[in-house]
């Protein structure tokens, strides 16, 4: 019987040596990991602003380059709704003419709580303006470029579902007063399947040309696609 002698202190050590290895290894490893993230988001964050400055007007003066275009010193430790002054400059891969550093009055207030004439939003025709409750929906807002305003100047925002599809509520109540027998008006709206019911029943014998007119003139019945009259 062969009895094997088992070294305790080199076991250890193998041990140890085997741990300082693995833990040098992931040291190494995390090192290459954040050079490279940093070294790609400064890239992409370069690009982005190449990107955007490119977009800038060319041959303009500085003084009225839009918000987009310019780098501005704002506080956000400010009071809101209270006018500021704050010095601006055009970055250099902008060309502009004029001083490129100058002061342009702010006020005091995150982009997102500009009034609505202020910026304009992606209007989606995805919802319905007539139903009850009101429907609302998220979209994507921008400032306009003569707005300065601190935070994103891009952001999203909720909007009432108030869109509408061209028809005019005057046109459907002429149809529906002169042709309602003929379904005219429900064709015109968009009610396909009420329309041919009024053309063959010839407006279900003047009742239902009736009962029409008075849901037209009231703004009861709208277009079949959900929007607003115009």
């Amino acid at each position: 019987m062969n009895i094997v002698k088992i070294n305790v202190k080199n076991v250890i050590f193998i041990i140890l040596s085997l741990i300082s290895s693995a833990v040098n290894d992931a040291h190494i490893g995390y090192d290459e990991l954040m050079n490279y993230a940093h070294n790609n988001f400064t890239y992409n964050n370069s690009n982005r602003k190449d990107e955007l400055y490119g977009m800038c007007p060319v041959g303009e003066m500085c003084t009225d380059l839009s918000g987009d275009c310019l780098k501005c010193d704002m506080t956000t430790n400010c009071v809101y709704g209270t006018t500021y002054t704050a010095n601006c400059t055009a970055p250099e891969p902008i060309d502009c003419v004029g001083e490129r550093t100058f002061s342009k009055q702010y006020i005091c207030r995150y982009c997102y709580q500009t009034g609505h004439w202020e910026h304009h939003c992606q209007q989606k025709s995805s919802c319905s303006s007539v139903a009850s409750p009101p429907q609302y929906y998220k979209t994507n807002c921008t400032v306009n470029s003569d707005i300065i305003c601190l935070g994103k100047r891009k952001f999203m925002k909720n909007l009432k579902c108030n869109w509408t599809g061209g028809y005019r509520w005057s046109t459907a109540l002429i149809l529906s007063i002169t042709l309602g027998g003929f379904g005219a008006d429900r064709f015109y709206l968009g009610h396909w399947q009420e329309g041919i019911g009024k053309l063959f029943s010839f407006g279900g014998l003047g009742v239902w040309t009736l009962i029409d007119v008075m849901l037209i003139s009231m703004r009861y019945l709208g277009p079949a696609d959900g929007s607003l009259y115009i």
